[in-house]
This record gives structure tokens, sequence and C-alpha cells, in this order.
């Protein structure tokens, strides 16, 4: 895996993505749904769950979630922000090798978090498992950063995010605080994989900054690769598109949304 647990970055990491609409990601998620399946699933899967991003959304939407994750932070994380949510089953578990009491009628995989697992057979043994879990016809719901985006976008570029964490929201004693990431990235062609570098600066109270440091690492898979580890786990792709709103795959896309069906005897 190309990910040590995110214990650098748990706490903030919703915070250093906060750009990203998941309630719309969420209404996708549906369309799909309506699109491919005669009627929409009861239990879903968030499979990389992380802080329940996705989790949450779909729950409040009605259906039964389970969220799979292999970090103990985020999870931790994502049962604090589930609270008012009661149901929810959180389970600490490797996407390549995890178990469920049953199968589930629809999976999802956010967040290009496909791209973690840095070998082949690795990415092949966790659709092997989402085949596994998954009803006869069940969609396998999930999103890949393409080969542009490793090529042009992270490169050997480096990055600032910054935003304010807020202490004690909403009551009388509500501070705000700074939070500075630093990010490099590496990008090999020969090897595809991507390596980051994260320092993390957290305001504590008494002004001064916490760091923390992380190393991630993410493996560029062709179209092609991922076809044919679709086509090995006896997922049939449905469609792959370049936004939420089914727009074909280009040459500049950076992020593939795939859907995909079980097939099963």
């Amino acid at each position: 895996m190309g990910c040590e647990g995110y214990g650098a970055i748990a706490r903030v990491y919703d915070k250093l993505n906060a750009e990203i609409d998941y309630e719309t990601w969420a209404e996708f998620v549906e369309r799909c749904f309506d699109r491919f399946l005669p009627t929409r699933p009861e239990l879903v899967l968030d499979l990389a769950c992380g802080t329940g991003s996705m989790t949450l959304p779909l729950a409040r939407r009605g259906y039964d979630m389970i969220g799979v994750d292999g970090s103990a932070e985020m999870l931790a994380e994502a049962y604090a922000r589930a609270e008012e949510i009661p149901g929810i089953l959180w389970l600490l578990q490797d996407m390549r090798s995890f178990e469920l009491y049953g199968t589930v009628g629809a999976i999802t995989c956010c967040l290009d978090s496909l791209n973690y697992l840095l070998t082949l057979p690795d990415l092949q043994r966790c659709f092997a498992c989402v085949h596994n879990y998954l009803d006869p016809n069940g969609l396998f719901l999930f999103d890949m950063n393409t080969p542009y985006k490793f090529q042009n976008v992270y490169g050997n570029n480096a990055y600032i995010l910054e935003d304010e964490l807020v202490w004690d929201e909403g009551g009388p004693t509500e501070e705000r605080a700074a939070v500075f990431c630093g990010w490099q990235n590496h990008f090999d062609p020969a090897t595809r994989i991507c390596d980051f570098d994260l320092s993390l600066f957290e305001e504590l109270e008494n002004g001064s900054y916490r760091r923390s440091d992380e190393h991630q690492q993410e493996r560029c898979y062709s179209m092609e690769e991922i076809r044919a580890a679709l086509e090995a786990a006896h997922l049939e792709l449905l469609g792959v598109w370049s936004d939420w709103q089914f727009s074909p795959v280009t040459e500049t896309t950076e992020r593939w949304y795939f859907c995909a069906r079980a097939i099963k005897p």
C-alpha cells in the first residue's frame, strides 16, 4: 500500500479537501444506480471510506452503509462525524483482503484510493474481493487518477495548502487556528510511482505550531491495465467518464470515473 495510515493528516483531512462536493458526487452515484440497476440497492459498502465523506451523504439518503478503511485514525474521524447517523458499520480492514458478513448491492471507492495500490496484483486482489462481496449484477463505482494527471499535475511539482481549523465550533469560546500543508511530488515515469512528501503545520492554542511529516505513494495505471483487471475479476465495465455529468473521457481528463457490474452465475 502507498499510505501508512494517514496518521499525520487524519484530523485535518476534510479541511484540506474542502473543495470536493461530496453531495454532488453522491448524486452521481445515485444516477448510476438508476441508470444501471432495476432498483436502488439497500446495502452499500464504501471501500477506503476515510473520514466517511461519501459514507455519510449516502447514509443520509437512506442507504444502509458499511465503511471499510485501513487507517484507524481516519475511521476514528468518521465515527465522530457519524454521531447523528446511527447504524453505520465501520470496519478496520485492508482493501485488498476485506471480509464482510454477506454481499452488498453496490460498492463505492472514492478519491483515487485505488491508486494507493502500488502493484497490479494488489489491484487485482482488490477487484476480486469486490466481486466476491457484490450481489449478482451489483455495481462497483470507483475513480482513479489518470496518466495525464500524474505527468502534468503531480509531476515534480510542489503545492502549499492552507485552511483554518475551528476549536469548540459554535460555542462561546470559538477560536480559529491555521493549518499549512507543504506538498512535494516526485513522479517516476519508469516505475509509474509518484511519491508525495507532506509536511503539516497545525497552530496550537498557545500560538505555537506542531509539525507532522508523512510520506505517501500512488501508482499510475493505464486504462488498458484497469480494464484487464476488471475483466479478470469478472467485473463488466459499464462506462467510464471524466466527470459527474457523464462527459466522455479526453486526453486531458485528470480523473476517470468508472462503473462496473459483477457478473456471477
